[in-house]
């Protein structure tokens, strides 16, 4: 189970929520956390530095907030963060710095690490996405199961109860996922995973490795400097 933890999944460094995640085993127990979270730490942030459009929302001076954005509290958008034309945030965000949200990407209680993008098309409901990761135009995430039961994480023969009915994605720093894809409920993505155009994910996709489908996951061959 070592694999799916916090630890090997995060670079706990690149995030403002750094204090709210060192406190779990998995990440997804952060999920019910979030929106306390960001109100506590928004309190504490500098007013020279971000502004407060709204009752427990935080932007940047230095962020880049599109007029036909629709932010929701609670929110902190850190600096350097993109939030693009008709981008809905839903509220319990934290978008970390140089972020992306593009046009039409929504987000609902959800943490961005640093540099993640979610440029085109995107939604990313209860899940984390680790430093550098990257979702491709019209890629989603799926965080409510059909028959609403409560969702369980899926590792080799294993599964892990969570004990949520809305858990969608835990991505790993520097994952990439491919352009039309779904992530099932429960699926994660380990770092610098890489998942094919149109895939359909569930379960987990080993770190360092290329997902083309369920029966055909790879090893990413190493290049040399």
């Amino acid at each position: 189970m070592d694999e799916i933890k916090t630890s090997m999944l995060y670079s706990l460094e690149h995030t403002i929520a750094a204090e709210l995640l060192a406190e779990t085993i998995y990440p997804w127990e952060a999920l019910g956390k979030i929106g306390e979270f960001i109100v506590k730490m928004g309190n504490t942030l500098s007013k020279e530095e971000y502004y407060s459009p709204k009752e427990n929302v935080w932007i940047s001076n230095d962020a880049n907030v599109a007029q036909s954005a629709n932010i929701n509290e609670p929110c902190i958008i850190c600096k350097g963060a993109d939030i693009r034309h008709c981008a809905f945030i839903r509220g319990n965000a934290i978008v970390g710095r140089s972020c992306v949200v593009g046009n039409s990407s929504e987000l609902k209680n959800c943490i961005l690490f640093d540099n993640v993008q979610v440029p085109h098309f995107n939604y990313v409901g209860d899940s984390i996405l680790g430093w550098y990761a990257h979702m491709g135009a019209g890629a989603v995430i799926s965080n409510l199961k059909n028959d609403k039961t409560l969702v369980k994480v899926k590792l080799h023969d294993s599964e892990i109860e969570t004990g949520l009915k809305k858990l969608g994605a835990m991505i790993g720093d520097k994952s990439e996922i491919g352009c039309n894809s779904v992530l099932n409920p429960g699926t994660v993505i380990g770092k610098n995973a890489s998942v094919y155009p149109l895939s359909r994910v569930r379960g987990y996709v080993p770190s360092e490795s290329i997902y083309k489908s369920s029966e055909d996951i790879v090893k990413k061959l190493r290049q040399n400097n």
